[in-house]
C-alpha cells in the first residue's frame, strides 16, 4: 500500500515539474551516454558502457518513484482548513519558554519541508507537536535532548 502525501499547489507543481524534467530531458541524455559508449568496442570491458547503464537505471527508478508518489499526491485544499488550530500549511509564531526566543514557523508535508525557508515537516517531532494547538496553549514537544515548551503565540494562513 503507497502512502498518500499531501501537498500545497506549488509543492505539487515542483513534483511534477521535476518528473517532466527527467523524462524530457534527463532521460535522451542518458540514452545517448549508452550509445556513445556503445561506439567505443567491444561491451565487454567498455567500464563506460557499464556505467552509462547503471545511470540510466537508477534514472529509471527515480522517475518511477517519483511517479508513484506524484499517483499517491493529494492537494490540500486552504479553504476548507480551520484557522483557529495549526494544522498543515499554518503559519505558528511560538516563543521558546525556556530562554524566550520567538520563532516562526510554516508547517508543510514532509516533502516541502525546508527549514531555511521556515518551513518544517508536519512528521517533525516540533510539527507534530504543533498540530491542533490553539493560541495561548502551551505544546510540550520530545525532542532528543530532553522536552521543550513552546507557547502558541499567532496561527495565520498565508
Amino acid at each position: 500500500m503507497s502512502k498518500i502525501s499531501y501537498y500545497t499547489a506549488e509543492g505539487l507543481k515542483k513534483l511534477r515539474d521535476e518528473i517532466e524534467q527527467l523524462k524530457s530531458v534527463e532521460r535522451p541524455k542518458a540514452s545517448q551516454a549508452i550509445a556513445d559508449a556503445r561506439d567505443k568496442g567491444d561491451l565487454s570491458e567498455n567500464a563506460e558502457y557499464d556505467a552509462a547503464k547503471e545511470a540510466q537505471g537508477l534514472l529509471e527508478l527515480k522517475i518511477s518513484k517519483l511517479e508513484e508518489v506524484n499517483a499517491n499526491a493529494r492537494l490540500i485544499d486552504e479553504s476548507q482548513l480551520d484557522v483557529s488550530k495549526a494544522l498543515v500549511l499554518s503559519t505558528v509564531k511560538i516563543k521558546n519558554q525556556l530562554n524566550g526566543m520567538e520563532m516562526t514557523y510554516t508547517l508543510v508535508a514532509e516533502s516541502e519541508a525546508d527549514l531555511k525557508a521556515g518551513k518544517i515537516s508536519v512528521t517533525s517531532p516540533i510539527g507534530r507537536g504543533l498540530l491542533g494547538k490553539t493560541v495561548g496553549e502551551i505544546a510540550e514537544i520530545q525532542v532528543p535532548n530532553g522536552i521543550m515548551k513552546f507557547e502558541v503565540l499567532e496561527i495565520s494562513r498565508d
